[in-house]
């Protein structure tokens, strides 16, 4: 049996909030155990957010490249080079990663690289990647769990060698045919990058749309960028089978609203949602619940069921999406220092980066007509935006949400050239309590897509009586 040790603060997961609740304790003198599966600085600098950022943009350059006679500057037609593509993106990884390094060497803290799993009531069981085990037990533990690629249960897709978010970064070969399984947000963005490096793509959606949860206007426009693009996208298509391996010859037995039928590719990515790292570590050996889901059950402070121990993140439950997760640690931080601070009512943006970007924060249609709530709705085409046109990139749409009976913004949706940033401006009025007429009335500096909504805001329609129906 391996020796025991006490800490003060055990960190399992060394992912975003999990880092920044080490380097935080650790900074107020504690001593904190970080004990991290694989990947240093967590998946977000390693295998998600940043490097498939990173590749999408090298994306976009050769898409200009592909249309630099429109600019005035025709060139050579130019092949991808992946290696070149998987270097540039492994460059910026090694970067990040060197940076957690360091930060993780501060005082008071001790990094494990480990397979970590309960063993009794805030006891821990390390197994280390050099070697041998340690058991530790704490005061207070901290789960940063993070999650995993799905895997439907289609017959034959175990085997078939498939690509997840993470190998596809890897790959040093442009793929000649990529199929993805899956219209989601991940889907999507490496449908599209793919595209525009020179692969044939064929998106299999199980839904009747693309971005299940974004309201169809918005889910159709995106379809449609992706037919001028060349992407084939096939919706409410169930996959049966799956044969071959991916990387040679893969063939997918599909049930679409047309009958069936048989899809033949080099490459299968599987992009159906994600899975909570919550099976096999022994939480109800610590008294923590899971819900149905596998994902961790807490309260609105992110604490677990057990007493002395928070989850944070993705296994919390939490949006999927790194800005969340670091509120998350900011919740947990601000309560341990005697504050009162809650998940409840959080307004959490998100962006989806295809070209256009699409992005969004508070309601969308669907959900307010889901929750009974009475809006106008407001909606300008890129077109009117005159960044837009000096860019030559007019697709997509604004689009906001309002209360029926006041100024309020309930809801804004961007598909258009940085709508990541232009929602971050919706989101700051929305916080405030900012009436749209405050954006519409607003100096924004011309020409810029935040400009967009002067236009935007000057069209909505006049608040309705109390009683008035739309």
């Amino acid at each position: 049996m391996p020796e025991t040790g006490t800490v003060e603060n055990l960190i399992l997961g060394g992912g975003e909030p999990g880092k920044y609740i080490a380097w935080e304790l650790a900074a107020q003198g504690g001593r904190c155990v970080v004990v991290e599966r694989a990947l240093i600085g967590g998946s977000c600098p390693n295998i998600a957010c940043l490097p498939s950022k990173n590749v999408i943009h090298s994306a976009k350059v050769a898409d200009l490249l592909h249309h630099a006679a429109a600019y005035g500057l025709p060139t050579e037609p130019a092949a991808t080079d992946m290696e070149g593509v998987r270097e540039r993106k492994r460059a910026m990884v090694e970067g990040m990663v060197e940076i957690h390094r360091k930060k993780f060497a501060a005082d008071g803290i001790e990094f494990l690289l480990g397979e970590g799993r309960f063993v009794a009531p805030r006891t821990v069981e390390v197994s280390l990647a050099a070697g041998g085990t340690r058991r530790i037990v704490a005061e207070r533990i901290f789960l940063n769990l993070g999650t995993h690629a799905a895997l439907p249960d289609v017959p034959g897709l175990a085997d078939a060698a498939l690509l997840t978010a993470v190998e596809v970064l890897e790959l040093d070969r442009l793929p000649e045919h990529l199929i993805v399984l899956g219209g989601g947000y991940v889907g999507a963005e490496f449908a599209q990058a793919f595209r525009r490096f020179g692969s044939r793509v064929t998106v299999i959606e199980y839904g009747p749309q693309l971005i299940a949860r974004e309201d169809p206007d918005v889910a159709e426009a995106v379809r449609a960028i992706f037919a001028e693009d060349g992407i084939d996208v096939i919706l409410g298509a169930a996959t049966k089978a799956v044969s071959g391996r991916s990387g040679d010859r893969v063939r997918l037995q599909i049930e679409t609203p047309h009958g069936e039928r048989t899809l033949e590719g080099s490459d299968l990515l599987v992009a159906a949602g994600r899975t909570p790292n919550t099976h096999v570590i022994g939480l109800e050996l610590a008294g923590i619940e899971c819900d149905a889901r596998g994902y961790i059950t807490v309260n609105e402070r992110l604490e677990t069921t057990a007493p002395g121990i928070w989850a944070t993140g993705e296994c919390a439950g939490s949006p999927q999406f790194t800005h969340a997760a670091f509120d998350d640690f900011r919740i947990v931080r601000d309560n341990l220092a005697g504050g009162e601070r809650t998940t409840r009512g959080r307004l959490v943006p998100y962006c989806m980066f295809v070209d256009p970007e699409l992005g969004r924060v508070g309601l969308s249609e669907t959900e307010a007509r889901s929750q009974n709530i009475d809006v106008r709705v407001v909606s300008s085409p890129m077109g009117s935006v005159l960044r837009a046109r000096t860019l030559g990139e007019t697709r997509g749409f604004m689009k906001a949400l309002l209360d029926a009976h006041s100024d309020r913004i309930l809801g804004f949706t961007m598909l258009g050239p940085n709508a990541g940033e232009v929602i971050a401006v919706v989101q700051t009025a929305m916080l405030a309590g900012l009436p749209f007429t405050g954006l519409r009335d607003a100096i924004f500096t011309h020409p810029t897509m935040a400009e967009g909504l002067n236009v935007l805001f000057a069209n909505a329609p006049a608040p309705r009586r109390q009683g008035e129906k739309s």
